[in-house]
């Protein structure tokens, strides 16, 4: 029986608290860290190298629990760029053309440096080398509104693919590999589960797990995985974690509040995580 654990998109907050939540489980004896494939998408994808690097769940979550440091940069996403957001989605009905669109405004929005935006990344990893295991990582071709999976055998940097999944549109700046520019994976679906295809048990946990417009939702790719004959759920964010979380998922502030209400979240969810990925 194999094994895939989806990390989905969710900010710096996002983070936290699927750190906080994958602690809680192994405490609980669900440990989800001996997936077969892992598939990170934005801040899924920071989770995913933490996962795959093998540093001990215990030590992450504490890492969460600190006050960020002087490396974490506040942002916030404005009242003009959302607007620009729900244009796109709401007059583009087809998904391809809506990735085109969001990529094309990334493209032209006034960010900070390629470089000054890799070196926050390199904060947050544990490792600047592909780690062992299975791992993809999900980005979107910024001028072909493509999805691009990078993994071990991509020839992508580790630090530039989880910068490329993690290039928020208008926020930070689209990520420069092999001549192409990449933006955020959670364009194509907050959690692109759908890569998870062909495994048998399949955990998604999703800090934001709702579509919007053309975007794919958490609960349609876990239900199309169930239909294929997996065993699947979908973990999301309960109302004190999204309390905690609070409306700015990009406020490195709200980190710990979010790591410590994804490890208490943890004991209401442990007999699901165990139905799905115990034999």
């Amino acid at each position: 029986m194999e094994k895939a654990l989806v990390l989905g998109g969710g900010g710096v907050t996002g983070i936290a608290w699927e750190i906080g939540l994958l602690a809680g489980l192994a405490e609980h004896g669900v440990d989800l860290t001996d997936a077969d494939l892992v598939i990170g998408t934005s801040a899924g994808s920071v989770v995913g190298v933490d996962v795959r690097s093998g540093t001990g769940l215990r030590e992450l979550y504490k890492l969460q629990t600190q006050p960020p440091g002087d490396k974490e940069i506040y942002a916030r996403m404005s009242l003009g760029l959302t607007v620009k957001f729900v244009r796109i989605m709401l007059f583009s009905r087809k998904p391809e053309v809506v990735r085109v669109r969001i990529g094309a405004m990334a493209l032209r929005a006034k960010t900070e440096p390629e470089e000054v935006r890799r070196r926050i990344i390199e904060s947050r990893l544990p490792t600047l080398d592909w780690p062992p295991g299975m791992l993809q990582i999900t980005a979107v071709d910024a001028l072909t509104g493509e999805l691009k999976v990078f993994d071990a055998a991509s020839g992508a940097r580790l630090i530039d693919a989880v910068g490329a999944s993690c290039a928020v549109p208008g926020i930070w700046p689209p990520v420069t590999i092999n001549g192409r520019r990449y933006v955020d994976g959670g364009i194509q679906s907050a959690t692109n589960a759908d890569l998870a295809a062909g495994y048998d048990r399949v955990i998604i946990i999703a800090p934001l797990a709702s579509g919007f417009g053309a975007m794919a939702s958490a609960a349609n790719q876990a239900r199309a995985l169930s239909e294929a004959g997996a065993r699947v759920t979908v973990i999301k964010p309960d109302k004190a974690a999204l309390h905690a979380i609070g409306k700015n998922v990009l406020n490195p502030a709200r980190r710990p509040a979010a790591a410590l209400a994804g490890y208490a979240q943890a004991a209401s969810v442990t007999d699901e995580a165990k139905r799905v990925w115990s034999a």
